[in-house]
């Protein structure tokens, strides 16, 4: 994911330099994204309702062929979540933990 970050900070930097115009450029950047046949993304995904603020990590992952996977970890209670999509369907799966 970084290289993709990289390579379209180097377009937008060297676009400017370049005779390219706005149409060159979105035509280079949709062959780009069309092209891309998997990445991976971390993120941390912040959500405010009323006066609370619940933090997530998030980790989502892509394969050509519409495959992708979503993890989801409340960073207040470790409460995980996984989204998965393949072949087969969608799935979400959570994490019941037991306490003893």
């Amino acid at each position: 994911m970084k290289k993709l970050f990289i390579f379209l900070g180097a377009v937008l930097l060297l676009s400017g330099c370049g005779k390219n115009d706005d149409k060159a450029l979105v035509k280079d950047l949709n062959k780009l994204v069309s092209d891309t046949k998997s990445y991976h993304m971390s993120a941390t995904l912040e959500i405010y309702r009323n006066e609370e603020k619940y933090t997530y990590s998030v980790d989502s992952s892509y394969k050509d062929g519409n495959l992708f996977k979503v993890n989801l970890i409340n960073q207040n209670n470790n409460h995980e979540q996984i989204i998965l999509k393949n072949e087969e369907g969608v799935y979400v799966i959570t994490h019941q933990s037991t306490q003893l």
